[in-house]
């Protein structure tokens, strides 16, 4: 079974930390960057999300998303499922969405990555 409370990394060495899982599935952390839009240092930012509830048995689908407040007017949705390989080790595998703000809706087109 998978758990999502704890410190995750990706392979661009960015980290996220899961610190607070309730019962009903919702969770919040922060997200380490290493990869900015402003090409700056690296940053924390705010997440919260859900996890589908599966009991004790598979792995649990998931949802989180990420306030870039502090260094970009953007907003990133990440969707994805948490995997057991058979040495127990767990990987979460996501696919994201960024939003950043634009000045106006003809410059939509060029909003999302």
């Amino acid at each position: 079974q998978c758990q999502l409370n704890g410190l995750w990394k990706n392979d661009q060495d960015s980290l996220m930390e899961i610190s607070m899982l309730r019962d009903n599935g919702d969770f919040q952390g922060q997200y380490l960057t290493r990869v900015t839009l402003s090409g700056g240092c690296a940053q924390i930012s705010p997440l919260r999300g859900t996890q589908q509830q599966l009991g004790e048995e598979g792995w649990p689908t998931f949802a989180f998303t990420v306030r870039w407040d502090k260094f970009s007017n953007a907003t990133t949705a990440f969707v994805g499922q948490c995997f057991v390989d058979a040495g127990g080790k767990e990987t979460l595998s996501t696919m994201w969405l960024l939003r950043e703000a634009v000045g106006s809706l003809e410059e939509d087109w060029k909003a999302t990555r």
